[in-house]
């Protein structure tokens, strides 16, 4: 999945390298095709000749940041670039303030706790307690999924102006996690004005099947979301309207607290 492209982070395309430009488009091939990859194989995915990817790869692997795979069988993303995660949750401050919030609400929950970054037409998880059930891909810190079918998404999207909110909702890729993902944009929108009101948005199976998430927005002091805090349980376990019951005001007090 592409990172967010809004325009706010728009440089002067004269201090642009397209080197470095490049390097990174190799490394983001992974994001879609998480396995090991031949030189030819990254080169098509970046759309990148094959002499240019060589000399990328080369350059990433005496870095760290690219490892060959067992056997030999290809290239994969290396251990530094875990380096570079942990760089990045250690000095975001709203993480640091968010972690003994988020262990008090595991605790008190006992459910699946997340909290998601707010980037326009995605959200990225960047902290995730566990609870006694799970899949692999909702155990891992850097998933990043579409905002329009997550409530921690639609919970920011609730607190931006309705034209804002539609726009980022009509640019996104709709295209369903689940079969039960909402795609039609004035659907959506009829979510999102059901969060301002209630102060939380729910998400039933839209982006993994069996399971029900509501989510309260994390503002700054003027407002604008940053991003979530998410309580996730199983449907086999609870009903929707005890499931809301129980965690909306758990996860209003935590968003709030921050």
């Amino acid at each position: 999945m592409s990172v967010n492209t809004d325009a706010t982070n728009e440089v002067d395309s004269r201090l642009f390298l397209r080197s470095v430009a490049r390097a990174f488009k190799v490394l983001e091939v992974f994001g879609d095709q998480p396995r090991p990859l031949s030189l030819r194989e990254l080169a098509q995915a970046a759309g990148i000749d094959k002499s240019a990817t060589q000399r990328v790869a080369q350059t990433l692997l005496a870095l760290g940041y690219l490892e060959h795979a067992p056997n030999n069988a290809g290239l994969l993303p290396g251990k530094a670039v875990l380096d570079r995660s942990f760089d990045y949750l250690r000095t975001n401050s709203l993480i640091e303030r968010a972690a003994p919030v988020l262990s008090q609400l595991r605790a008190t929950a006992r459910e699946r706790v997340d909290l998601s970054l707010f980037d326009n037409e995605t959200i990225i998880y960047a902290m995730r307690l566990q609870s006694k059930r799970e899949t692999f891909y909702a155990t891992l810190a850097g998933r990043r999924i579409p905002t329009f079918c997550t409530s921690g998404g639609r919970a920011c999207l609730a607190r931006l102006n309705e034209d804002r909110a539609r726009t980022l909702i009509e640019r996104s890729d709709r295209i369903p996690l689940t079969a039960r993902t909402i795609t039609d944009p004035i659907a959506i929108m009829e979510k999102v004005r059901e969060a301002r009101t209630d102060g939380y948005a729910c998400a039933l199976e839209e982006t993994l099947i069996g399971e029900i998430v509501l989510s309260a927005s994390i503002v700054d002091h003027r407002g604008h979301p940053l991003g979530a805090i998410h309580i996730a349980g199983s449907l086999a376990e609870w009903g929707e309207q005890e499931f809301r019951r129980r965690f909306a005001p758990h996860a209003i007090a935590a968003a709030k607290a921050l």
